[in-house]
């Protein structure tokens, strides 16, 4: 079940011009529930990501290139992965660098939010979070720089460079959120009064996909897309869901062919194909695609 948005959509002028109330500083982790984790596991490698680290006490793995950390989550204990369908993977959570992680959790839930309580054992790091669409989690964490939650709760895996470099530059430039009918106004007011994000004119576009309502994060540093299904369509009956990630590249030709010089597969129709502005790969064990979009410097 999807926390509702709508108690914002009714409030939206009611709350004072703040730019960035928790403290956000940009994408700390982005989190894949699954059951076939190495099946993923190729997926990402193909497109530059290197596994780093192991969980000491759970199934799971920390993958890393440049500045961005994914994490695959296959502990079958997770009710997110239990909650896989058909063995697709599913972004189950997005964490949020923030200045104080308790200060920003007890914001959200005086705002409305939904607990997502942690399941932490003994000798591993509480990471407080809510509830995001279906049954993911928005995470809020205040350890990115020195001393991180990785240092704690993951062991290295041996000979392995700790910090692999990103192919072709790639960095995090957003999320993709797929809504149902009609939620865009419920949900860009949860964002704007939850997470102070702002409202992107339609006209500004970014990528090939011209679909949907985008939002700025308050640090400025990557963006988020509610795209609601098209009547008729691609509207599947899927739950609300966080869909797929974007990558920010300097040069979309050259990193389109380092990735297929790698494997890796794209869309290419008179509708949807590589261009200056963006490229989406095909869709690799029935969920899982990435989005490449022009991000000058």
């Amino acid at each position: 079940m999807s926390p509702s948005p709508s108690i914002f959509s009714k409030n939206r002028e009611s709350v004072p011009d703040v730019p960035n109330r928790l403290g956000i500083a940009g994408i700390e982790f982005i989190e894949y529930a699954c059951t076939r984790p190495q099946a993923l596991g190729q997926v990402l490698e193909g497109m530059g990501f290197r596994p780093i680290g192991r969980h000491r006490s759970r199934e799971v793995t920390l993958y890393r290139q440049g500045r961005m950390n994914l994490i695959v989550n296959a502990h079958p204990d997770d009710a997110r992965v239990s909650a896989t369908v058909g063995g697709q993977p599913v972004i189950a959570a997005v964490a949020f660098r923030v200045r104080d992680a308790g200060v920003a959790h007890a914001r959200c839930m005086e705002l409305g939010a939904w607990d997502a309580p942690s399941h932490a054992q003994a000798m591993e790091l509480h990471i407080p979070a809510v509830r995001g669409p279906g049954f993911s989690r928005f995470f809020f964490v205040d350890r990115w720089e020195d001393f991180s939650i990785y240092d704690i709760d993951f062991q290295p895996i041996p000979t392995v460079d700790q910090h692999p470099p990103a192919l072709a530059g790639m960095t995090y430039f957003g999320v993709v959120q797929y809504i149902g009918v009609e939620r865009s106004a419920d949900w860009m007011a949860y964002f704007e009064q939850m997470f102070d994000f702002a409202a992107i004119p339609d006209q500004q576009r970014f990528g090939i996909l011209p679909k949907g309502h985008l939002m700025r994060s308050p640090c400025g540093t990557f963006l988020w897309q509610l795209v609601e299904p098209d009547p008729g369509l691609d509207d599947d009956g899927s739950p609300e869901s966080l869909r797929r990630i974007g990558l920010g590249v300097a040069d979309v030709h050259a990193a389109v062919q380092t990735l297929k010089e790698r494997g890796v597969e794209f869309v290419e129709s008179t509708r949807l194909h590589p261009a200056d502005r963006g490229a989406l790969t095909r869709t690799s064990l029935g969920s899982v695609s990435f989005e490449l979009v022009h991000q000058p410097g």
